[in-house]
């Protein structure tokens, strides 16, 4: 038994990694760049925005149904089942994005999207670590979920000139085509690497939590009769529909308001950057200053970058207001990644985690499937982003104020375990 945990502690780096690539190349590569793509798709089709971003809320909705039995289908497929099926999807996913030219195929294709990403992604990766690190839980989920920026940032600089061709309207196939490519080789590589669970089984979780380490806490079943449990999944749903929102509809506004697409594509490259750097350094912040206060910055940065973003405009202010938006709004997105596996374990520990993860990020996904299409419809309805901008800022203002108050009371919960005799 001691030697397979000590196979175990040099193993764990392997399946660091492969997690890094994993996300580094779903996230980069059919999500993080999505964004690119709507303008162009929409123009070569003539597909309105509002319909087209139906295929989004199929996506979402795929996403959270799939995501409330996640549980159930490790137990019975297993974690490395689930990560093949997630890449065959993926891959499913590019080609029929490549071929597709009426709305409603668009929208089965943004089934298999989320049928992909639930099993490559945040949960399963959330799954994955949760398994091989009890310590140093943020540092290593911001670590491996960094990579969706770096990720992001190469997939921008290879598909933009694809998409951005002058010779044809349809360039956007070609990228679809090119990441379906990059889907089957990497799917490969991580599945011959990849082992969800240790071998010498994990570490004792203990009653007291060391900072960024594991705690007890309480069962599901007492869990989900606390009030605050509800109320974070509805400022959960609230925050995943309104960053997405944003993410989804940031480089379209931009084009809108005169910027070309070059210094959009450098815009969102650097936002991608930043996402990495911050994603692992709002992990750190994690185990270093607890859930409350990192909370509380993101949420802040959250309402700071989507009121940048409704004040860019094709002037040099204008300009460098985009890469404010870019510093703060990669402060914000680990709120609807990073954060969503920490928050299960904070607020309830580790008896809850399991059957708390998935419930999590199908309800801040369900928050996405709301705000695509509303986001869009303001455009089509106005023919501009800015009003639906404004509104949502305020939406983040209040999740600001309701999520300390929230933690606040789980901070009061745990510290009375924490107390009672053993």
């Amino acid at each position: 038994m001691e030697i397979r945990r000590m196979e175990d502690r040099s193993y764990r780096w392997v399946v660091l990694a492969v997690c890094f690539l994993m996300v580094f190349v779903c996230l980069g590569f059919c999500s993080s760049s999505k964004s690119l793509y709507l303008a162009a798709i929409t123009q070569a089709t003539g597909i309105r925005r509002s319909l087209f971003a139906v295929s989004d809320s199929c996506r979402y909705v795929t996403t959270a149904v799939v995501n409330l039995f996640f549980g159930a289908l490790i137990a019975r497929f297993g974690a490395k089942r689930l990560v093949a099926a997630g890449f065959a999807s993926l891959i499913a996913f590019a080609l029929i994005y490549a071929w597709s030219e009426q709305a409603w195929q668009f929208c089965v294709g943004g089934c298999f999207l989320g049928l992909g990403l639930s099993w490559t992604t945040t949960t399963m990766v959330g799954h994955v670590i949760g398994a091989w690190f009890r310590e140093r839980r943020g540092t290593m989920m911001g670590f491996v979920l960094a990579s969706n920026g770096l990720g992001g940032a190469l997939a921008m600089q290879i598909v933009s000139p694809i998409i951005n061709r002058q010779d044809t309207a349809f360039g956007y196939r070609s990228a679809y085509l090119l990441v379906a490519a990059i889907l089957a080789g990497t799917g490969l590589i991580v599945l011959l690497l990849f082992r969800p669970y240790p071998r010498g089984g994990n570490a004792e979780v203990r009653k007291k939590r060391a900072p960024g380490g594991a705690w007890e806490g309480v069962p599901f079943s007492e869990a989900r009769r606390t009030p605050y449990l509800y109320a974070a999944l509805g400022g959960i749903f609230l925050t995943g529909m309104t960053l997405q929102s944003i993410s989804s509809i940031s480089a379209a506004h931009m084009r809108d308001v005169g910027l070309d697409a070059e210094y959009i594509a450098a815009v969102l490259s650097f936002y991608s950057l930043c996402l990495a750097a911050l994603k692992f350094g709002v992990g750190v912040l994690h185990d270093r200053i607890g859930l409350r206060r990192t909370m509380l910055i993101c949420d802040a940065a959250s309402v700071a970058a989507i009121l940048l973003l409704a004040l860019v405009a094709p002037t040099k202010a204008g300009r460098a207001v985009a890469l404010g938006y870019a510093v703060l709004s990669s402060l914000a997105m680990p709120l609807e990644t990073i954060m969503l596996p920490l928050l299960a374990a904070d607020l309830f520990g580790e008896r809850s985690f399991g059957k708390l993860l998935g419930i999590v990020v199908s309800v801040n996904t369900a928050g996405y499937a709301v705000g695509a299409p509303l986001t869009n419809l303001c455009y089509d309805l106005l023919g501009t982003y800015r009003p639906v901008l404004f509104a949502l800022g305020g939406v983040m203002a209040v999740m600001t104020a309701a999520f300390q108050l929230i933690l606040r009371a789980a901070d009061r919960k745990r510290r009375a375990m924490e107390q009672a005799p053993a």
